[in-house]
C-alpha cells in the first residue's frame, strides 16, 4: 500500500487541526467530518466501536458493520484491556483494531482496508482515534454536566416549592446530606429578576457553588414566567434593611448593566412565609418595571386576612372552603394556585396538562358554588384561602349552622382602614381617570376590552392606566391574581363596587 503520509505533512496537519478546532468547543457539532478525513488520508474505512456493547458510535460512510460479526471475541479483549491492539484478516479485508481511551470498557478503533497500513499510517490512525475518543468523552462529560445542572435545578425547585407550601422541615428532608445555608436562617427575602429567558440558567450557573446552591441564597428558574429568575436570599442581620452585598448586590448590578432587566424585592419574612414574600416580590417587580431604576422593594400593607377578627375569620373561611375537603388534594392545590397564576402556569408548576387543570377547577367550582370566572368570586375564595394559610385551625373546627358572612368580617375598623390606605395613592385629582378605570375594570370582570368600550377609550389607554395603578398601589394587576383580589376588596370597602 502506498504511504499516504509521504506528501504535504504540514498541510495535512493544518487540515486535521482545523477540523478538530471546528468541533471541539461545539457540543452539537458533528464529528463525522473528522472520521471522513481518515479514509481520504489512509485509504481505509474507520469506526469507533463500543467494545463491550459491540455498537458503532461513529463510522465513515463506507464502513460495513457486518465485519463486526467476525471481531466479537477480539473486541471484548480490547474493551476489557487484555490487549491493546490487533490485526486480523476478514475475507480479503485487512482489519486493524486498537483500544483507545483509558477507562474500562474501552472503545475500539477499527480500520478496514484492502491492504495493511504502513507504520506511519497506523500511527496517524492511532492518534486520530485517540482524539476522536477524547472528543467523545468530552461530549459525554458535557451531557453529564447538563444532566447535573438539570438535577440541581430540580432540587432547588423542590426546595422552593416546599418553602412556598410553608414547610421548611420538608425542604431540609429533601436536601439530606447537602442542606443549603438558606434553610439555616430565620428569615429571607425573595428577589425576582426579570431577564431574558435564555439568560436565567447562565446567571444561575455563574453564581452557583459546588453544592448546587448559591451560598446563602437560591436561584431558581420560574416554572410559570419564562423571563423570571426567583432568588431566595437569607436575611442574616435581622435589621430590616436589605443586604448591600452578596447575591442581592449581584442582582442589582445585573439590572444596572442591562436596560431590559428589572428587580422586585420583598420585605424580610420567616421561612414558612415564603409564599407571602414571593407575592410581595411579584408586586414589587410590577412597580420596578415602571420605574427609572428598574429596582423596587415592596412597601405595601399587611394582607387583609391578617386584619380580620380571628375567630370569625376562621369560622367564615371554614364554611367557604368546607366543600373542598371532599375533593382530592390535587383539586384543592390546583384551585389555590389558580388564584395566583394563569392555568397554563399552574399546569407547568404541577407537571399536568392544562385540560387537567381545567377539569379540577370545574369540580372545585361546582363544589364551592362559586363562578371562578368572576373576579369577585375569585377574590372571595382567595381571601378564604389566605385565612386558611394564616390559621391552620381552618377546617378542623366543626362547621357552625350560621357562620358569619364576609360583610360582617369586613365591617370592622382595621379592614376599613386597610381599604382606605390601599386606595389613598389614587385620591389625588391627577389620578381620578386611573381610579375610574380601575372601578370600571373590576365591574367589567377585569376585561380590558369591555372596560375600554364602557369608558369610550382605547385598550391602550386602559393598559396605561393599569400600569400607573400598579406603580401607585404597589400591586401587580396584569399578570397575577392577588393584586386584583386586593383591588376588589379595597373598592368594596370604599363602597365603590359590590362583592
Amino acid at each position: 500500500m502506498t504511504d499516504p503520509m509521504t506528501h504535504r505533512p504540514a498541510e495535512q496537519l493544518d487540515e486535521f487541526l482545523s477540523l478538530v478546532g471546528q468541533t471541539a468547543w461545539k457540543p452539537d457539532a458533528d464529528l463525522q467530518a473528522i472520521a471522513e478525513w481518515l479514509p481520504r488520508e489512509l485509504g481505509a474505512e474507520v469506526a469507533i466501536v463500543n467494545g463491550a456493547m459491540k455498537t458503532v458510535e461513529l463510522s465513515t460512510s463506507g464502513f460495513s458493520e457486518r465485519v463486526l460479526e467476525h471481531l466479537e471475541p477480539m473486541l471484548m479483549r480490547l474493551a476489557t484491556g487484555r490487549v491493546a491492539s490487533a490485526a486480523m484478516d476478514v475475507g480479503t479485508a485487512q482489519v486493524r483494531l486498537e483500544a483507545v481511551g483509558s477507562e474500562l470498557p474501552r472503545r475500539v478503533l477499527v480500520l478496514v482496508g484492502s491492504a495493511p497500513l504502513t507504520r506511519r499510517a497506523a500511527a496517524l490512525a492511532s492518534h486520530t482515534g485517540g482524539i476522536l475518543a477524547a472528543l467523545h468523552r468530552a461530549r459525554e462529560t458535557d451531557r453529564m454536566t447538563r444532566g447535573y445542572q438539570q438535577k440541581a435545578h430540580q432540587l432547588r425547585m423542590a426546595v422552593l416549592m416546599a418553602l412556598q407550601a410553608g414547610d421548611p422541615l420538608l425542604a431540609r428532608r429533601m436536601t439530606t446530606g447537602a442542606v443549603p445555608e438558606l434553610l439555616d436562617c430565620d428569615r429571607l427575602r425573595v428577589h425576582i429578576l426579570r431577564c431574558e429567558k435564555d439568560e436565567r440558567e447562565r446567571i444561575a450557573q455563574a453564581y452557583q457553588d459546588p453544592s448546587g446552591y448559591h451560598g446563602d441564597g437560591l436561584m431558581v428558574r420560574c416554572p410559570v414566567y419564562d423571563e423570571h429568575l426567583v432568588c431566595l436570599i437569607a436575611d442574616r442581620d435581622g435589621s430590616g434593611a436589605e443586604a448591600a452585598d452578596g447575591l442581592a448586590a449581584v442582582l442589582r448590578d445585573l439590572v444596572a448593566d442591562n436596560p431590559h432587566y428589572a428587580l422586585g424585592i420583598s420585605s424580610a419574612h420567616p421561612l414558612p412565609a415564603t409564599a407571602e414574600a414571593y407575592g410581595q416580590a411579584r408586586h414589587a417587580l410590577a412597580v420596578a418595571s415602571n420605574t427609572p431604576g428598574r429596582v423596587a422593594g415592596y412597601h405595601g400593607q399587611e394582607p387583609l386576612e391578617r386584619l380580620l377578627p380571628r375567630a370569625e375569620a376562621i369560622e367564615w373561611a371554614g364554611s367557604v372552603l368546607g366543600p373542598l375537603t371532599a375533593l382530592p388534594e390535587l383539586t384543592t392545590e390546583i384551585t389555590r394556585l389558580a388564584m395566583h397564576f394563569h392555568r397554563s402556569g399552574v399546569a407547568r408548576m404541577l407537571n399536568v396538562s392544562r385540560n387537567t387543570v381545567t377539569a379540577h377547577l370545574g369540580r372545585a367550582q361546582s363544589a364551592l358554588g362559586l363562578d371562578l370566572r368572576d373576579v369577585r368570586c375569585r377574590a372571595t375564595l382567595a381571601l378564604a384561602l389566605g385565612v386558611a394559610a394564616l390559621h391552620r385551625e381552618v377546617g378542623s373546627i366543626p362547621a357552625q349552622p350560621d357562620p358569619p358572612a364576609l360583610e360582617e368580617l369586613l365591617h370592622t375598623r382595621p379592614a376599613a382602614e386597610w381599604g382606605r390606605t390601599f386606595l389613598e395613592p389614587l385620591r389625588d385629582a391627577r389620578y381620578h381617570p386611573v381610579h375610574q378605570t380601575l372601578r370600571t375594570w373590576i365591574e367589567a370582570n377585569a376585561d380590558a376590552q369591555q372596560t375600554a368600550r364602557r369608558l369610550g377609550c382605547s385598550r391602550t389607554t386602559v393598559a396605561a392606566h393599569l400600569r400607573t395603578a400598579e406603580r401607585r398601589l404597589t400591586r401587580d394587576l396584569l399578570s397575577t391574581g392577588s393584586g386584583v383580589h386586593d383591588l376588589v376588596h379595597a373598592l368594596h370597602l370604599s363602597g365603590e363596587t359590590p362583592l
